[in-house]
């Protein structure tokens, strides 16, 4: 399908090219090591110098050049080109780290992987590319920031991080109707990515939920692939645009379902049908289809951040010159803003640029050498 599982193994079958995931604690560690401890972090005066991080001995604090919030690709490929330019960034990657190309199977539209590649291996893979030019990664979620001065400050699990400069990555979070089947599923016929996982269903006939814009959007483009898309909205009038709608009405691919609510996703290895139920009438029935795209929205992750960076209408942090904030020296990258592509392709460029508008941002302060022109 898309980006997603776990694996325990070693080696050629290990699916997670030397990491492990622990779903228990959300952990993503290399293989054959414990999880990081942040309570078990070493005083400062055992830690080498030059290292990517100090901290200041009895404080329980982490001194960064970089602090890069999030780990998905736009947090992981800054991580690399940070680190890369000496910068020796510290990573908080989130106690779900990955973002949602954890939660996806084949990914066979990013560059360079000429027969696919399962999600969690090309995030294993920048992840443990970044940890090899010198990013340090925590598996930790920040609980609140403080960027009135620099350095900036953010704080998770009790331990204070100060950096010169910081890089929001943080993504967004599809939305999901909750149903534990739609959960058990995802990755085998259930998908919230149209665009990602449309070509798997050539010739099958699938099903989209939502009534705005996004599903009246990816009903229309899955068309492509289908040979019927059934468009199934809880309610009798749709948020999405006229001409998104007349457009869904005319196509002959399209079948819409008003009053229509999904109460079960039905298969086992694979989505093999739905049960629904008509709102209006509370009557169930079933629908046979082979895939179920989730269409109902996305949620940024920008609670921690809007206290002190703009947001837009939708709540995506708003980018000012590329990758900039209203606040110098903080720098966004990724899906936490960009709502049009959500790609990783687009989520990686954008943390290449972050990286190195922050490089150059920090050159221009004097707070790091202008040393690395050859580095990128």
């Amino acid at each position: 399908m898309t980006d997603k599982e776990t694996g325990n193994g070693q080696g050629a079958d290990n699916p997670f090219g030397g990491f492990a995931i622990d779903f228990s604690e959300g952990g993503v560690t290399p293989l054959g090591a414990e999880p990081i401890a942040i309570d078990a972090l070493p005083p400062a005066d055992s830690i080498a110098p030059g290292g990517p991080t100090t901290i200041a001995s009895g404080e329980r604090r982490v001194d960064a050049k970089m602090v890069i919030v999030g780990s998905g690709p736009a947090g992981l490929t800054a991580a690399i080109y940070a680190a890369r330019a000496n910068l020796e960034p510290v990573v908080l990657a989130g106690s779900a780290p990955g973002g949602q190309l954890m939660l996806t199977s084949d990914v066979e539209n990013y560059p360079g992987f000429a027969d696919g590649i399962q999600g969690p291996d090309l995030m294993a893979a920048m992840r443990a590319q970044a940890e090899r030019f010198g990013s340090r990664l925590i598996d930790v979620d920040i609980d609140r920031v403080d960027f009135s001065e620099r350095p900036f400050r953010l704080w998770a699990r009790g331990i204070e991080y100060r950096a010169q400069s910081v890089i929001v990555a943080t993504g967004a979070s599809a939305l999901w109707l909750g149903l534990d089947s739609e959960t058990r599923l995802r990755g085998r016929g259930v998908s919230a990515c149209a665009t990602c996982d449309g070509f798997f269903f050539r010739d099958r006939e699938i099903a989209v939920v939502g009534g705005g814009d996004t599903a009246f959007e990816e009903a229309t483009y899955l068309t492509r692939f289908a040979t019927k898309v059934h468009l199934l909205h809880r309610r009798d009038t749709f948020r999405a645009s006229k001409i998104m709608v007349d457009r869904a009405v005319d196509h002959p691919k399209i079948e819409i379902h008003p009053n229509t609510a999904v109460e079960e996703v039905l298969g086992e290895a694979k989505v093999e049908g739905l049960t629904l139920r008509d709102t209006a009438t509370g009557e169930a029935s079933e629908m046979p289809i082979e895939g179920l795209f989730i269409a109902i929205g996305y949620e940024p992750n920008t609670a921690a951040f809007r206290d002190w960076l703009e947001v837009d209408e939708k709540g995506y942090l708003v980018v000012h010159d590329e990758t900039g904030s209203k606040i110098d020296g903080v720098f966004i990258a990724g899906d936490v803003h960009d709502h049009r592509y959500r790609q990783a392709v687009t989520a990686a460029a954008d943390g290449c640029k972050a990286a190195i508008d922050a490089e150059r941002w920090l050159e221009s302060q004097g707070i790091t050498e202008v040393a690395t022109a050859t580095a990128w």
